[in-house]
């Protein structure tokens, strides 16, 4: 059994990049229930049981064999961070399964980490997270023995969900046409600055460059910045009153901190890539429980001075991004991701700012609490040898809680450069929520 990717999610093949959603748990986790949970999601999510293989001139999701399904795994009595390290740096190759679960536990039973590793060809951010939702809801109904939310399975084999491409509204051929070529030339007319790496190269044949914090080559960190709920709730007020979105405020801030980082006083042209979700704009709209990657990006570069007033940097890119949608451009820009191979310059951009907005978290049982949930991309390849790159940031509100994750490789970014990016990132948010007080608003920094 197999179905055939579609140009889109061909994209992500040779991106390789995955989600890697975890929440730490206190109190007693039932194994075996947690295992039949995670079973019960692969057996739903035919995407989960299989593998990337070839099919003509490009690839099709495969079922792989009942020995090769992938199951929960199980470790105890070793370190959290540690083995959430070691998670964000182990891949999901081509060939292997596209999804990985994962346990870690204290020796007293009491104290727990929970990692769900899915690729990016067949997820996104909603559905990476509305998955984790359902596993922990089906595992509550095994443990209290209420209802299954998860569809008994059928005997008309795997039911594969259908790509994105497949789902969009009609589009004028020509008018993408016309899109592609408008789309071209801006990006040749106004070429993005990147943010340069502080980490030397050395030279081939080497293992790597060393950072001032003597982190070695190629290895997945991540600096995280929370506010708690009440400077969650003040940036959210200050997105009303002023009639923007809090996701053009995060923008700002980034647009500014990579300003900083880049020398000169004149302005700077600055790329914000902003994933665009298309489930809500699907007619019907695409539920989150199904596994698509169902985004599209908006690219739109920017003169940044140096001191920019962050508010007019926000009022830009809100404007910019709803008059993206509102003409519809979304769809065509759907459209034109498989051109991005031949042309990386559509996506590239000086920072990158995801945005998944307010989500609920997992609901365990009775005995048990999510106590952090988090979601953070990676991929395999950083391109140390590029000299630069954008910086990404992966944003999320669980529960009140804003969280920015910036995942980044040692081989690139120094763990010491990036947390100076986080805190600068964390001020302006500050600043944004109380700008008379910024000092006095507490907020968590890991």
């Amino acid at each position: 059994m197999h179905r055939a990717l579609c140009p889109v999610e061909t994209l992500y093949v040779g991106q390789r990049s995955r989600a890697v959603l975890s929440c730490a748990l206190r109190g007693r986790v039932d194994v075996r229930a947690l295992a039949a949970a995670y079973d019960a999601m692969t057996q739903a999510h035919p995407t989960l049981r299989s593998r990337i293989a070839p099919d003509g001139a490009g690839f099709a999701l495969r079922l792989l064999d009942e020995d090769e399904r992938p199951r929960l795994s199980t470790r105890t009595g070793v370190d959290e961070a540690a083995e959430y390290a070691a998670e964000l740096n182990r891949p999901l190759p081509v060939g292997g399964p596209l999804s990985r679960a994962v346990l870690v536990s204290a020796p007293d039973g009491t104290s727990h980490l929970f990692m769900l590793v899915v690729d990016h060809t067949v997820t996104d951010g909603h559905s990476s997270i509305a998955l984790l939702n359902a596993l922990w809801d089906h595992y509550r109904a095994l443990v209290e023995g209420g209802p299954s939310p998860v569809p008994p399975a059928t005997a008309d084999g795997p039911r594969w969900p259908r790509p994105v491409s497949e789902l969009l509204p009609p589009a004028d051929e020509a008018a993408t046409a016309r899109y592609l070529d408008d789309r071209t030339e801006a990006v040749r007319r106004h070429p993005v600055d990147l943010v340069p790496y502080d980490v030397p190269r050395t030279d081939p044949g080497t293992d790597g460059a060393r950072g001032a914090d003597g982190a070695s080559a190629g290895r997945i960190e991540v600096r995280r910045l929370t506010l708690e709920p009440e400077p969650t709730a003040a940036l959210r007020s200050t997105a009303r009153a002023h009639g923007l979105s809090v996701h053009a405020l995060i923008a700002a801030a980034l647009l500014a901190t990579a300003r900083r980082r880049l020398p000169g006083a004149g302005p700077r042209t600055l790329g914000c890539l902003s994933p665009v979700d298309l489930r809500s704009r699907l007619s019907p709209p695409l539920p989150a429980a199904v596994l698509v990657p169902a985004v599209t990006t908006h690219l739109q570069t920017l003169d940044v001075p140096d001191g920019p007033d962050p508010l007019d940097l926000a009022r830009t890119v809100h404007a910019r991004l709803t008059g993206f949608v509102a003409r519809g451009e979304h769809v065509h820009e759907m459209r034109v991701t498989p051109e991005i191979p031949r042309d990386p310059a559509l996506q590239l951009a000086t920072v990158i700012a995801t945005n998944m907005g307010v989500v609920p978290g997992p609901r365990p049982p009775a005995g048990l609490r999510a106590v952090d949930v988090r979601l953070v991309p990676a991929r395999e390849q950083y391109f140390p040898q590029a000299g630069r790159s954008p910086v990404m940031a992966c944003v999320v509100s669980f529960e009140g809680r804003l969280a920015i994750e910036f995942p980044h490789s040692t081989a690139c970014f120094s763990p010491a450069f990036m947390r100076a990016f986080r805190d600068d990132v964390r001020a302006a948010l500050l600043g944004f929520a109380h700008p008379a007080r910024p000092e006095r608003i507490p907020a968590a920094v890991s």
